[in-house]
């Protein structure tokens, strides 16, 4: 439990249904004299503990601290030092919320770890287990799931993923949750006053520092602010006076150069991924699926190629831009989500 609307009728839905439910939070790390976590503040305490006390179940508060920041936010730190644009959500899912979680709850006697995150488990024939998108198209976030294994499939309940989010907030009115009406969470947990890049100039300042920007000649055309303030296929915020409009395509990490293009310099056919995983079984041959290469990108029709090494290669129908490494790419066919990986490079 978060406090917010959707664990709230989560928890709520499943009182409803004759479960026995037992709220957790987790107090995560925070920026020292910065507050506390954005997504575990004293008030979002006060709240999901007020829920918890409207359902009749008891409450509890988990310290993970210590986990999270060695965990998720060295990840994300790290990630930009080598010149990537990283996912922590992702990790944070699969390393802490459905790892350490999942086991401490089955460790109080629970059979199931329920959150209020806009997906679906469905049981196919066979017996396995299949993750599938949330029914709000706008809401899904089958995306930062595809990490979730068939042991962890087994005990994990998204009742919120049958409903759209207007439903979700008219359930908690109508069941009166004194949350119906708190605002969605808009950026990373665990970032203090101002957005990403305020945050590294604090945390790491040693990565973003100031460096050329060049064109696919070589030619300097001016200066950027920092690698990890940009990312592949961005356009605006480049401050550069050009005939034609130009996108990163690379960020060059050796010579600390941001290297930009043309819009036909940006787009791929290809790209690889390293750290599969699959929801089920891997595939042994080429498949074809529909490819996502960040959480609100639109999908593209793709070919994924298994590789010898346990990676793989995407071979897209049209040329793609924005490709990005140290962002996930998820694979999937209908609403039914294979698994993913982590983007390594774009092109052969």
């Amino acid at each position: 439990m978060s406090g917010g609307v959707d664990s709230s009728v989560a928890a709520a839905l499943l009182v409803e249904q004759g479960y026995e439910v037992i709220g957790l939070m987790l107090r995560l790390w925070a920026e020292q004299g910065g507050g506390a976590n954005r997504c575990c503040t004293p008030d979002a305490v006060n709240d999901a503990r007020r829920v918890a006390n409207a359902l009749g179940i008891p409450f509890y508060v988990r310290d993970y601290k210590d986990v999270f920041k060695s965990t998720v936010v060295d990840f994300f730190i790290d990630g930009y030092a080598r010149g990537v644009t990283p996912n922590p959500c992702i990790v944070c899912n699969r390393d802490i919320r459905f790892d350490r979680l999942l086991k401490e709850a089955m460790s109080l006697g629970g059979d199931y770890l329920a959150t209020g995150h806009y997906a679906r488990v469905r049981q196919a024939e066979d017996g396995s287990y299949q993750l599938l998108r949330g029914l709000d198209p706008s809401k899904d976030q089958s995306y930062m799931l595809y990490t979730m294994t068939q042991d962890r499939l087994a005990h994990l309940l998204f009742p919120v993923g049958e409903h759209h989010k207007n439903v979700i907030r008219q359930i908690a009115k109508d069941k009166n949750l004194p949350v119906f009406n708190r605002p969605d969470s808009q950026d990373l947990c665990f970032l203090g006053p101002g957005d990403y890049r305020s945050f590294l100039y604090r945390n790491a300042p040693d990565v973003v520092q100031s460096g050329p920007i060049l064109d696919t000649a070589g030619k300097q055309l001016g200066e950027h602010q920092g690698l990890a303030f940009y990312t592949i296929g961005q356009r605006r915020g480049l401050g550069l006076s050009a005939p034609q409009a130009m996108y990163v395509i690379e960020k060059n990490t050796q010579t600390n150069s941001l290297i930009v293009g043309s819009k036909e310099d940006l787009g791929q056919m290809t790209l690889t991924a390293h750290e599969v995983s699959y929801v089920g079984q891997p595939p042994a041959e080429p498949i074809d699926i529909k490819a996502k290469i960040r959480y609100k990108s639109r999908e593209m029709g793709s070919k994924l190629i298994p590789l010898a090494d346990g990676r793989v290669q995407l071979v897209f129908d049209t040329p793609l831009g924005g490709i990005t490494p140290g962002q996930a790419v998820v694979f999937y066919q209908g609403d039914v989500a294979l698994g993913g990986g982590t983007i390594e490079k774009a092109g052969v």
